[in-house]
């Protein structure tokens, strides 16, 4: 399936000289949607998962559903301040700006094989810092999977010691 036809492009958002990858089409066509849910559910299923983990905000659209499909825990991993119980906290800077994110410190047992969801691999910030909050709290990443990859802002390389795949490279 050609997911690029699912896949809007915004120029100058959220700003100027940026071109924002939408992935709000690809969510309104079920079928294009299931697919990305197989597609990332075959990538886990060579791997062991045993939890599904969702960076905050698209990365619970396609993580849950994932992990509902593997029948797997589901475990956000989400911006500072949101989650009621005791966290583990990691600040990092994305391509435009500065930010913080949390997990539960219960959420992942000593050792469990997670794989990290997100809608979007850019520069790569938000995945470095999400697979050290996993293991902060004694997870092991075995891959992460996103539906975009923006190849030319090498976020790739600054997960080059860990597994990472891609449905869509622009």
């Amino acid at each position: 399936m050609d997911l690029k036809r699912y896949i809007r492009e915004v120029p100058d958002f959220p700003k100027q000289g940026i071109s924002f990858k939408d992935i709000t089409p690809l969510l309104s066509q079920p079928v294009a949607f299931q697919y990305v849910i197989d597609k990332f559910a075959e990538i886990c299923s060579y791997r062991n998962v045993e939890v599904v983990a969702g960076v905050e905000s698209r990365g619970f659209m396609f993580g849950a559903p994932l992990a509902a499909t593997l029948q797997k825990p589901f475990v956000p991993i989400r911006k500072a301040g949101k989650l009621p119980y005791t966290t583990s906290r990691i600040e990092y800077s994305l391509e435009y700006d500065h930010s913080a994110l949390e997990i539960h410190t219960d959420a992942i047992s000593l050792g469990e094989r997670v794989v990290i969801v997100d809608d979007l691999l850019a520069t790569g910030g938000t995945l470095q810092a999400s697979s050290k909050l996993v293991r902060q709290i004694g997870g092991k990443v075995v891959t992460h999977i996103v539906v975009v990859e923006l190849v030319g802002l090498g976020g790739r390389s600054r997960l080059s010691c860990e597994d990472v795949e891609s449905l869509v490279k622009y």
